[in-house]
């Protein structure tokens, strides 16, 4: 019977090819414009780490100062959370005694001189994230060839490097270069794995700086941090009054600039984790540290998002406001559709008098409405990729703006309720209204 009535529409359709094209373009309209907007909004609410985004926590400490609670400096994007956005050096290297933790690393960015081939390209200095190997696996980074380094290249250090496929581009034409040697400042490193192209929509390892930016080039192992004495070229901040003369003095000072992550297996693991922290905050109490009360918090990256208004303003308004546009557009085509059933009138009251009941009628006319609604949704989604690629242009990450399947779903979603909305009325009226009348005159 479906098929019979998908038949009817399409022959409805074309009798009437310039009506047909006008409502198709009503539902386009909307369908495109509200689908920009969700799939702008989607791209900041997708789930950042696919099947563990609620196992990856963020690690923060209260060790801030008797006298004077954490405010952080960037109102960016910051809420008024009154707990440090990172760890200090000394209780990152604290952290890492936990067993707890299924996967661990603290994490900073640096930068470095890097030295290609003369032959290839000039030196450039690059954005290097010193990491433990764990952290190519906690945050699903894809590789291309190659993968992370081993647990003893990270205790040695080994010198070792991960680096991006433009990176690899650059310095050996694409190829596959794991084995090889990338030279960053006076050492020589050997490539063991390089990344995929890979660009999240925010930086979720690093929310601190800059979070619409993209990745790091080069990643490199943390246990470089001392022996190389590379300070962090990201945000820090003190509460303590420090003479800071050395790289020594700033590992060992107040100053927090390391983002701590861990994994955790389940919820009792969250829960010995939990207290695991408040046992270290504990002992550091009885070395004279964290004046203020016990105070930590073990956040997941959707989580951050939300504390730190990681999505710009506006875009959450502009998706609903889209919707609401969209049944404006629906409501609109309303009159169009009951115009056009009401002039089917002699026909459905011959279909009503050979049998079809009222249900039947409704169905009928209701498969045509939603065939519209189907043919003028495809066509608002490719409109709307116009809009996304107009809207990529003006983002720093317009990279990660893209049309997925859940995407898809959703505008397959609203095209049928645009054509349920647009046509639930007329298909109504045409399918209670009275037939005899029509009959007798006819």
């Amino acid at each position: 019977m479906l098929i019979y009535d998908l038949k009817i529409a399409f022959k409805s359709l074309r009798r009437t090819p310039i009506l047909s094209l006008l409502l198709i373009s009503g539902i386009a309209l909307g369908i495109c414009v509200s689908t920009a907007f969700i799939t702008l909004r989607h791209m900041y609410t997708r789930e950042p780490i696919p099947g563990k985004s609620d196992r990856v926590f963020y690690v923060r400490l209260d060790s801030w100062g008797k006298d004077k609670p954490f405010k952080s400096e960037d109102r960016s994007f910051a809420s008024n959370a009154s707990i440090p956005d990172q760890v200090t050096y000394r209780d990152a290297r604290g952290l890492l005694r936990s067993p707890i933790p299924k996967r661990q690393t603290p994490t900073y960015i640096t930068h470095q001189f890097v030295f290609p081939d003369p032959k290839v390209a000039r030196p450039y200095r690059a954005d290097v994230r010193l990491v433990f190997g764990d952290f190519f696996e906690m945050f699903n980074t894809p590789f291309r060839y190659g993968g992370r380094w081993s647990r003893q290249a990270d205790a040695k250090p080994e010198q070792v490097v991960i680096i991006d496929d433009a990176t690899n581009h650059r310095l050996f034409g694409g190829a596959d270069s794991v084995g090889r040697t990338v030279r960053l400042d006076e050492r020589e490193f050997r490539v063991v794995g390089v990344l995929a192209p890979w660009r999240p929509a925010l930086r979720i390892f690093d929310l601190t700086r800059d979070p619409a930016g993209p990745p790091e080039a080069i990643y490199i192992p943390f246990n470089f941090c001392e022996p190389l004495g590379l300070w962090s070229f990201g945000n820090k901040t003190g509460w303590k009054r420090e003479k800071i003369k050395s790289f020594a003095d700033y590992r060992g000072s107040e100053q927090v600039w390391i983002q701590y992550w861990v994994e955790l297996g389940d919820r009792s693991d969250v829960a010995a984790y939990g207290d695991w922290l408040r046992g270290y905050i504990l002992d550091q109490k009885k070395l004279g540290r964290f004046e203020r009360p016990v105070y930590y918090k073990l956040s997941t990256i959707p989580e951050l998002i939300v504390e730190w208004r990681m999505m710009p303003s506006g875009v959450e308004a502009m998706s609903i406001v889209s919707l609401l546009f969209l049944v404006v557009c629906s409501f609109n085509l309303v009159g169009m559709l009951l115009g056009k059933f009401l002039t089917r009138m002699p026909e459905v009251s011959v279909r009503r008098a050979l049998g079809a009941s009222r249900g039947q009628v409704f169905r009928q006319h209701l498969v045509e409405c939603e065939v519209i609604g189907v043919i003028g949704g495809l066509a608002g989604v490719l409109l709307s990729f116009v809009i996304l690629g107009l809207l990529a242009r003006f983002l720093q990450n317009g990279e990660a703006l893209r049309f997925d399947g859940e995407m898809a779903l959703t505008a397959t979603f609203l095209s049928l309720a645009a054509g349920l909305l647009s046509g639930a009325y007329p298909a109504w009226r045409v399918s209670t209204t009275t037939s005899a009348l029509q009959l007798k005159v006819q």
